[in-house]
């Protein structure tokens, strides 16, 4: 069954952002992930948010690939540079099986 990792990110550092996102994008694929949704734009429905956040969604195959990823040596390097470039929420869900 598939696996969501949903951030909500506020960019804090323009010039980091690019290092941090190119290092999480590597370590992502190689755990098998993909983006879904990557800053893309958003139209609040119904309640209140915060206009300077943007969205991140990735799919893995199986919560236990995307529990991996989050604990590689691959991602804890590209860490170190997430606490200058962004600050975010960060969760993970458990999708739905076909059928």
């Amino acid at each position: 069954m598939p696996a969501y990792v949903i951030s909500e990110v506020r960019i804090l550092d323009q010039d980091l952002i690019g290092n941090y996102r190119d290092r999480a994008a590597a370590s992502i694929k190689k755990y098998g992930g993909r983006y879904l949704v990557r800053s893309g734009a958003v139209e609040l429905v119904e309640g209140e948010r915060d206009r300077d956040k943007q969205f991140i969604i990735v799919e893995f195959p199986d919560m236990a690939k995307a529990r991996e990823w989050y604990r590689s040596p691959e991602y804890a390097e590209t860490l170190k540079f997430r606490f200058a470039a962004l600050d975010r929420t960060l969760v993970f869900a458990e999708g739905v099986g076909e059928g």
